[in-house]
């Protein structure tokens, strides 16, 4: 295994010591099976005392700081503080989750209540406004939110005996609420002459709307409605933080240390002072009681929680101890006995047995304690205090041997030496004391080097040397017991360290990921007999490395439950457990270490043990034992989805251009050309980094996804038909279940998913508002009412929606890495599976989250990136395909079985109903039976097994397979290089669908007089493409180069090419094959023409500044343009062959005399009357018009000009097609407007009669042809249509209001439109078909 590799061993909770009482009120009871249910840290507890074991739910990611228990006292609700905090609803059997509730608070949960029933849920925020919300639990739903106060609200509760009524209480007031449909409302509670208005803390309901709370002062305030009634005085001697009902009564805990219990009437029943007992204390506080049959439990400020019986109320029960409130650092384990020893800033050092799960000895000091040591015997026992000294205590009795103070600043670290012999003492002065032992602790030797603070230390085995760590990232050596610096390296190269806790060093590298602070990992130490290594940091995390690690970014497993930073980890003296400790949250966790050779027994016991999923997560570093990734699928990983300027930036682009605007629309512009453009077809297919995309329809039509366009294709009429709803690359597609619906997915900053029927081509329902620079994945749940996606965003976050009703029902953040896929459970809609590089997570809804286990690829394998999944047999049973080739058997998250299915990549997988169909890079297609036992059939695509009749070229044998389906009795399958092919039962291919690969398109060119045009592009292809009814490529030549311009001669029997590398080529238009080449340049060749007539010579644009010229007959360059200060990007000639004109990307405007290329000064007006052969240049008064308000940060990249001179296509760098009335003088002309492509429009074309447009796209790769409907055809406005910039009239303009209103910007988050009244057979009712499996076996 790799040095890097994560270890094979883990870590299991065992014990948690601590309760959470400082700051929190009304957080501790009885469970329905007398279980005690509490909080610590970031871990919800349950504890059965009888068995004295405890169980963890590990479910949240910081504090938690609320708690409400169920009315069946099974479930539990927990809330957490937190930028995004969220509530988790639970059960304490199984300390499974149920249910997840967040998006509503920010800050933190400060108290939660259940209704009478348990249906709904009652939460309070720590926002400014305390915002107080009502939710639908089970379903994770909103329903009603309203500002709880302006103050702190301490307590919230729901009357019991009034459905639809609640009280809170807070600072300086109470408030009675209503809630009525989903609106909350409040009445403040009047205090009247009977009690003065002060801070509640805490309440209870009781019949006959009367309700009792507890006041700072130690009053009990009792309400009837909305008025104070009665005031019971000083029920407590000072504020009283805990009221629970029960039926007995209540019972009422205060900071005076006592717990009173009331009878129904709120008469007073008994008082037992805590403080007056065996095991109490001077300023005791109660914050939490619950009163339960004969039973009472009490959690203090001090963490401590005691369990009376109340018949022997004055023996109360110390069950859980732990540090009081303050930073705990101090931590070393016993070094012969299952013990550890912690010290606190709360002054005490206590000492626990590790077996036993109790405190055995605490002694109170006199200051803050940050370090402890036990002597090599286990008979002394030191500590380090913030003050600067340090004491010695005997274990045995506590009792002080030595107290010493030589330094001035706190005591970060001391160590004793392996003999025993010397004790070192590292403060925060920088330097490091050397103390012998047996001569009574006296100064021996001193360390000085260091320029910061000693955080850690280790001494050899022999006691000889000792090294050290600073808080300046240095590690030093010193010589013992002198202390003198050791500069010489060589002399402890071959040191054996008798411990290693020192976060510095070569054999900890791999502890730290690259750029990270040094000090953000507080503590580590190494196991060295089973060569692993723990650490503890500031994000709440202890981890697992393999030890020695030497290279940086090793691969780890971690663990959670401490909320925030763990200061310090230790193993115990047999390495059977692990001890962390954490700060702020003063909780001490023992961890149960399970080596390498029983990490099987331990997925058993995971596996039984439900609730252990949380322990474990995979590494977030990525590389050392994962392999190599497949080129194919690392290209993948790589490409960027991040726009520059999005189009959905355009509104706040032209609101900054404001004054620009006010100026053009103060001026006559001339209007829009009455001509318009439909989209006719589409060239290409979006394979190079899109899998499973490509389905039939009820109908037997094809969709499919390129570029902004969705697609459905009729193969039988060569027909395509367009939803055009998007504005952006469409990068995910997926068919419901009835075949009539697709749902895609877009690239966006606020990204949108669309639903849309496949007949009428018409939105159902659009989703927005959860996914961030798009959407990779989607499914729809096997009744087609919800849909599951996953976004671009660096968490790849996972939603489910209610997709008809553009409903949220749950959202988590998927993986650091890249999801590939996203699966529906068929079986139950709650669950589904996604996978990408790494990973295969298993998830299940919890209201509106959902929680998620990582597939185990068992401890020999290698973790795997899975490309593909599918759901199989039964509702357990998931088939995945892995980058190298495997499909992987799941049943819940283990492997039961692989199988070797593909050479290369698996990269889609299709289900059927008795078998599976799989297709990889390999370019096979094979069908399997439904246990992967054996494969039925094998297909590879090769240009041998074309069918007759297929259209089109296949440009290479097997290419990679990335979308395969089956129906209608065919194979479907969708190719990286951007074909859709159809295979037959006997094996015939034929080729339906193709378009360029991936690689910007930006050379076009139309021929002079047939129906035919030609591409090239960075895929290294030129091709021939029939724009006539068939609609096919005629023909294809691979390129040694890239290609960026192309051009036709005048009789269409050469064409020309200009190449990335400076050179460019003239072919034959009918055989490809090479006429001439030329390479005088180093830059792209960015635009060539042949001159009109005959065409004589040939002009070379490059990004070298300079035109060529040639003169074709003789092969010889006989002119250069020179003068350009930027790039050359358009060229056009007049129609004598005498002139050219050139734009380069300094937007000049220049003018060549040709053949020479001597520059020309020609007048603006003067240009206008010269009778040019094209139009394709941009600048120009002619064209002036046709760039946008917003030019800065676009450009327009293309443009042509009909052959009647009337109308102005344009290109542009938001990916719009616009057409102009020509000429098109004046700034800002009003425009025609059509989105299909997805980012730049790199080029446009007329056809020679003027009746096509054809359009190019750079990262989208498409060849679009519009159909040209000239003026006075009726203009059916289609859904892509849209008019210009801006649109008031010029004679009158807007009344203020209207303008006004105009102005208004809504940001539409989600729409549903009535679904279409479906037809039919529906399908359980349709007389059976033979399966796919049977019609292709038989």
């Amino acid at each position: 295994m790799a040095n890097g590799a994560a270890p094979n061993c883990h870590l299991r909770l065992e014990w948690v010591y601590g309760y959470r009482g400082h700051q929190c009120r009304n957080n501790l009871y009885y469970t329905a099976s007398k279980e005690i249910v509490y909080f610590v840290a970031g871990v919800g507890v349950v504890y059965n005392t009888r068995e004295h074991k405890q169980k963890f739910f590990l479910g949240h990611n910081d504090d938690i700081i609320s708690l409400a228990l169920h009315p069946e006292r099974t479930l539990v609700a927990t809330g957490q503080v937190g930028k995004e905090p969220h509530i988790c609803v639970w059960d304490t059997y199984n300390v499974q989750t149920i249910s997840i509730l967040k998006d509503v608070h920010t800050h933190g949960i400060a108290c939660l209540a259940f209704d009478l029933d348990g249906q709904r849920l009652v939460s309070v925020g720590l926002d400014s406004k305390n915002t107080i919300c009502v939710w639908d639990w089970k379903k994770g739903r909103v329903l009603a939110t309203a500002p709880g106060h302006t103050d702190r609200v301490f307590d919230i509760s729901w009357d019991l005996h009034q459905p639809n009524k609640m009280i809170s209480c807070g600072v300086k007031h109470i408030k009675f609420w209503s809630l009525c449909g989903n609106a909350l409302t409040a009445k403040r509670g009047v205090f009247g002459k009977t009690g003065e208005l002060q801070t509640i803390l805490c309440l209870a309901c009781a019949r006959d709307e009367i309700t009792y709370s507890g006041a700072l002062n130690g009053d009990i305030y009792v309400w009837k409605g909305i008025n104070l009634v009665r005031t019971v005085h000083s029920a407590h001697g000072s504020g009283i933080f805990s009221m629970n009902a029960c039926e007995e009564g209540f019972a009422t805990g205060g900071r005076d240390g006592c717990v009173r219990l009331w009878d129904l009437n709120f008469q007073p029943i008994t008082l037992i002072d805590l403080r007056e007992t065996d095991q109490g204390y001077r300023g005791l506080s109660v914050r939490s009681v619950c009163w339960q049959g004969d039973h009472i439990l009490v959690g203090t400020q001090d963490s401590e929680i005691f369990e009376i019986v109340v018949h022997e109320r004055n023996k109360p029960f110390l069950i859980m101890q732990g540090h009081c409130e303050g930073e705990l650092w101090a931590l070393a384990a016993h070094p012969t006995k299952p013990l550890a020893v912690t010290g606190s800033d709360d002054r005490s050092v206590r000492i626990w047995s590790l077996i036993d799960h109790a405190l055995i000895a605490r002694c109170n000091m006199e200051e803050p304690i940050r370090c402890v040591a036990v002597s090599s015997d286990g008979i002394h026992l030191a500590l380090g205090m913030k003050d600067g000294s340090f004491t010695v205590l005997r274990i045995r009795d506590m009792t002080e041997v030595v107290h010493i103070k030589d330094r001035k600043e706190a005591i970060h670290e001391l160590k004793y030496s392996p003999d025993g012999t010397y004790l070192a003492v590292g403060s925060n002065d920088s330097s490091v004391d050397i103390y012998g032992v047996l001569q009574r602790y006296k100064k021996v030797g001193e360390c000085f080097g260091s320029l910061s603070f000693i955080t850690h230390m280790d001494w050899s085995t022999d006691s000889k040397y000792l090294q050290t760590n600073d808080g300046s990232g240095k590690r030093l050596f010193y010589n013992m017991p002198s202390g003198k610096e050791i500069t010489n390296k060589e002399e402890i190269k071959d040191v054996q360290w008798s411990t290693w806790t020192c976060v510095l060093g070569p054999d900890v590298n791999g502890i730290w990921p690259k750029y990270l602070d040094v000090n953000d990992i507080n503590s580590v130490d190494a196991n060295f007999n089973d060569q692993v290594l723990v650490t503890a940091d500031d994000y709440g995390l202890v981890k697992l490395f393999r030890y020695p690690g030497f290279k940086k970014g090793a691969k780890f497993k971690k663990y959670m439950g401490h909320s925030a930073h763990v200061t310090n980890v230790r193993w115990s003296y047999d390495y059977q457990w692990v001890i962390s400790i954490g700060g702020a949250d003063h909780s001490v966790f023992q961890w149960q270490f399970i080596p390498e050779r029983k990490s099987k027994e331990f997925l058993h016991i995971v596996l039984q043990e439900s609730f252990a999923d949380s322990n474990s997560d995979q590494s977030d570093s990525d590389q050392s034992d994962v392999p190599e990734l497949d080129s194919e699928i690392e290209q993948e990983i790589q490409i960027s989805y991040h726009r520059q300027v999005y189009k959905e930036d355009l509104p706040q682009l032209k609101e900054k251009c404001k004054e620009k605007r006010q100026a053009a629309t103060s001026k006559k512009r001339e209007k829009a050309p009455d001509s318009s453009v439909r989209l006719h077809f589409v060239h290409g297919y979006r394979g190079y980094d899109c899998r499973s995309n490509l389905y039939y329809t009820q109908t037997g039509e094809i969709v499919y996804h390129v570029a902004a366009v969705g697609i459905v294709y009729n193969r039988q009429q060569n027909i395509q038909r367009f939803y055009l709803g998007h504005d952006d690359d469409i990068v995910c597609l997926a068919i419901h279940p009835l075949k009539d619906y697709i749902s895609t997915g877009q690239v966006s900053r606020d990204s949108a998913i669309h639903i849309w029927d496949a007949e009428v081509l018409k939105p159902l329902s659009i989703l927005k508002g959860h996914h961030q620079f798009g959407v990779c994945a989607i499914d729809f749940s096997a009744d087609g009412k919800r849909l599951a996606s996953v976004g671009l965003d660096q968490n790849h976050t996972i939603v489910l929606w209610d997709w008809k009703k553009g409903e949220k029902l749950s959202s988590v953040r998927g993986s650091a890495d890249k999801i590939f896929v996203v699966k529906m459970n068929p079986y139950i809609p709650d669950k589904l599976v996604t996978a990408g590089i790494k990973h295969i997570k298993f998830w299940q809804r919890a209201g509106g989250g959902l929680t998620g286990r990582k597939g185990c690829f068992g401890s020999l394998r290698k973790t795997e990136t899975i490309m593909c999944a599918v759901y199989g047999w039964t509702e357990e049973m998931v088939f995945s395909g892995t980058s190298v080739g495997d499909v992987c058997i799941w049943k819940d998250m283990f492997i039961i079985k692989r199988v070797k299915a593909h050479d290369g990549p698996i990269f889609s997988m299709h289900a059927l109903e008795k078998g599976f169909v799989t297709g990889g890079k390999d370019g096979v297609v094979v069908l399997w039976d439904d246990t992967f036992e054996r494969y039925l059939k094998t297909y590879s695509i090769k240009r041998s097994s074309l069918a007759p009749g297929s259209k089109g070229l296949l440009l290479e044998d097997n290419p990679s397979i990335r979308a395969i389906t089956l129906g209608h009795g065919h194979v479907l399958v969708g190719t990286k290089n951007g074909e859709i092919l159809e295979i037959e039962k006997s094996g015939p291919v034929t080729l339906l669908v193709q378009g360029h690969m991936e690689g910007e398109v930006w050379g076009l060119a139309v021929h002079p007089h047939l129906p035919i045009c030609a591409t090239v592009s960075d895929d290294k292809t030129l091709r021939i493409w029939d724009l006539s009814p068939s609609h096919c490529m005629l023909a294809i030549r691979k390129l040694k180069k890239s290609g960026r311009c192309c051009c036709f001669s005048p009789d269409g029997k050469s064409l020309a090419v200009g190449l990335n590398d400076g050179s460019f080529l003239i072919v034959n238009s009918d055989t490809l094959e090479d006429l001439v080449s030329f390479h005088h340049r180093k830059e792209h060749i960015s635009d060539i023409r042949f001159s009109p007539g005959p065409g004589k010579y040939l002009a070379v644009a490059s990004y070298d500044n300079f035109v060529d010229i040639y003169n074709i007959m003789s092969s010889k360059r006989v002119g250069i343009c020179k003068g350009a200060s930027s790039y050359i990007t358009h060229l056009d000639w007049d129609k004598r062959g005498k002139l050219l004109q050139v734009n380069s990307g300094a937007k000049e405007q220049l003018f060549f005399e040709a053949p020479r290329g001597k520059p020309q000064i020609i007048n603006k007006t003067e240009v206008e009357k010269i009778d040019w052969t094209s139009w394709t240049c941009v600048l120009g008064p002619s064209c002036e018009g046709i760039w946008p308000i917003v030019s800065e940060v676009t450009d327009v990249s293309a443009s042509c000009l009909t052959r009647n001179k009337k109308v102005l296509a344009t290109g542009d760098d938001f990916g719009f097609v616009k057409l102009f009335r020509y000429p098109v003088k004046g700034k800002y002309g009003k425009f025609k407007r059509y989105v299909a492509h997805s980012t730049h429009v790199t080029n446009v074309r007329w056809t020679h009669d003027d009746r096509l447009l054809v359009t190019v796209g750079g990262a989208d790769t498409t060849v679009m042809v519009w159909t040209h409907e000239v003026e006075g055809h009726k203009d059916t406005r289609q859904y892509d249509s849209e008019e210009s910039d801006f649109d008031s009239d010029e004679d009158g303009g807007y009344d203020s209001d209207v303008t006004r209103e105009n102005e208004i910007n809504y940001t539409v988050r989600a729409f549903a439109t009535s679904l279409r009244q479906m037809s039919g057979i529906k399908p359980h009712l349709q007389q059976k078909e033979p399966s796919q499996e049977e019609r292709w076996c038989s």
